[in-house]
């Protein structure tokens, strides 16, 4: 299993604009080979920001990595960047491979 997850420091006040992006946004996650899950969390809250993580899991690293060079993957992100107001830098991308 892989997973791959990315890290968001959204402005504070900005949280439920941030929820909403994700909420109506069209993943195509399901048509992708190796896809098993997806979550958004969110963390703690800082004077300036609120963490939140998107995380998804994977068959391997393989498939997630196919993913990102997919239609599939264009057809979610191309919106990605209207917002950009509402963070506080990029996105952390982390990824893992289970090992137990």
């Amino acid at each position: 299993m892989y997973i791959a997850m990315n890290r968001f420091k959204v402005r504070r006040g900005e949280e439920e604009t941030f929820v909403e992006i994700w909420r109506q946004r069209e993943t195509h996650l399901d048509q992708v080979p190796g896809f098993r899950s997806f979550a958004l969390l969110q963390g703690p809250s800082a004077e300036a920001h609120t963490l939140f993580a998107s995380h998804s899991t994977w068959d391997d690293a393989a498939a997630f990595e196919a993913w990102t060079h997919s239609e599939a993957f264009r057809l979610a992100h191309r919106q990605a960047g209207g917002r950009r107001d509402i963070y506080l830098g990029p996105p952390c991308f982390e990824g893992f491979t289970q090992v137990l």
